[in-house]
């Protein structure tokens, strides 16, 4: 592994992938910041891959890189799994979009019934921003109520009606003065409240009788940079059930992958509503909602009674049905998510054991098959293996607070160098990650580390 000098690091990162930053000359003339989504943006260019398998992606440069995106966490299987694979490329060569019913829909839906507990019905979606629109709409429409309660720095998609609160929860409760490019009228119908706190909760939810639902990420916003653990989930059911509003859990992505049946079987937290997508399509698009039969009913065409429209042209397409069949199969064994929690808890483990053995004021938190790192961590410091921890006592203005980015650049950088290819301050695993992913990781995060450090 080569020395990272923080004095030429950009040098060094511009010379090792040439070709990539090539590419991104001509996608700056394509696309806005010369992306296609926003966490992809990289300063001085991203780096662009030509292929992928297991829990590695290699550069067009060249290097193999560990991925930590894991397709925005939708690839629990990890990268080109062998029978999504070829359960697509079947599929592929008999039909992909014949704007008609199909049998692997109907197959697909069995699937999120079996793994679901709150899936009495079924409706596909094309990503899961529709199934979070979907989910409001139903929420609305059952209750004659307008207004969706949401947490701070829980992110549902980028529609109107999520977009208040999606930014850092430090930041996030400030969002509500104004959402760019969403009218007010439209932003002031979502309410958007810090995490963790019962009372608060409660008194919101006693004073204001125009909330329809509370959606939440099951296990903390963000995927976890603010971790919510399961008593307050058994606080919000009551709640919810005793105030008459309904309770969304977007699942995007902790469905399937923190256990076969998501959130709401390992916290025994059955919701009214569940929105689902990325590993629920094997990393194709794709997305549900699913939940009690008369809520979805309203999709239903029902004589005087009034209808939610919901057209969409490649909802349950085949391809994407094809691929979530082969995928949920393998989920429904429970051993790629149990692979993918063992091997993560071993990530933030020996993180942390060489943060100390180092020297670094940086610490590794997280549960489940997902991780977050802090910078210039001061306080107290978990047991080996303690995954309960929460550093700061859960304070979003110490956990999700906005990073310098210009030191967070430079710390991508670093870590390609080092064959790693990360998010930003933490990522996903798969069930392909191994032990040598691990211990090349902790090499490429502590050496990036020392030369931020450098920087001062």
């Amino acid at each position: 592994m080569p020395t990272l000098l923080a004095d030429d690091l950009t040098a060094q990162y511009t010379q090792r992938f040439a070709r990539s930053q090539q590419l991104h000359r001509e996608a700056c003339q394509l696309f806005p910041d010369g992306v296609t989504h926003d966490i992809r943006r990289l300063k001085p260019f991203p780096v662009y891959v030509e292929r992928a398998a297991g829990a590695h992606k290699w550069a067009v440069d060249g290097p193999r890189l560990i991925d930590y995106f894991c397709g925005h966490g939708s690839l629990l299987l990890g990268h080109s799994h062998p029978a999504v694979t070829a359960a697509v490329c079947e599929q592929a060569a008999r039909m992909t979009l014949p704007g008609s019913c199909h049998q692997l829909e109907i197959d697909w839906a069995r699937w999120v019934q079996r793994l679901i507990p709150s899936a009495e019905r079924v409706r596909f979606t094309a990503s899961g921003t529709e199934a979070t629109l979907m989910a409001f709409r139903l929420a609305r429409l059952h209750t004659g109520k307008p207004r969706i309660l949401k947490f701070s720095g829980h992110f549902h998609g980028w529609h109107d009606a999520a977009a208040p609160g999606s930014g850092p929860a430090a930041t996030a409760t400030q969002a509500a003065a104004g959402v760019p490019g969403v009218p007010t009228a439209i932003s002031e119908q979502t309410l958007v409240i810090p995490p963790n706190d019962p009372d608060l909760l409660e008194q919101t939810l006693a004073r204001d009788d125009s909330i329809a639902a509370v959606v939440l990420e099951p296990t903390g916003g963000h995927w976890g940079a603010v971790p919510i653990r399961g008593p307050f989930l058994h606080t919000l059911r009551e709640l919810t059930a005793r105030h008459g509003v309904l309770l969304i859990f977007d699942e995007v992505i902790t469905g399937f992958r923190v256990h076969p049946g998501g959130a709401q079987a390992h916290y025994q937290v059955r919701p009214d509503l569940t929105t689902l997508a990325k590993i629920l399509a094997g990393g194709l698009p794709g997305g549900c909602v699913a939940g009690r039969a008369d809520l979805l009913g309203q999709i239903e065409t029902r004589p005087g009674q009034p209808k939610v429209y919901h057209p969409g042209t490649f909802n349950g397409n085949p391809l994407s049905a094809a691929a979530g069949v082969a995928a949920l199969r393998e989920v429904a064994t429970g051993q790629p998510c149990e692979r993918a929690n063992r091997i993560a808890a071993l990530l933030r483990r020996e993180l942390n054991r060489a943060f100390i053995a180092r020297g670094l004021d940086w610490l590794a938190y997280g549960e489940f098959s997902m991780f977050y790192l802090l910078p210039n961590y001061h306080g107290p410091r978990p047991e080996p293996g303690d995954d309960s921890f929460i550093p700061y006592d859960g304070d979003p203005q110490r956990l999700d607070a906005p990073r310098d980015p210009e030191r967070l650049h430079r710390f991508r950088q670093a870590l390609l160098l080092a064959g790693v290819d990360m998010p930003g301050y933490g990522g996903w695993l798969s069930a392909a990650h191994e032990e040598t992913d691990v211990a090349q990781t902790v090499e490429a995060v502590c050496s990036a580390a020392a030369a931020l450090a450098e920087q001062g």
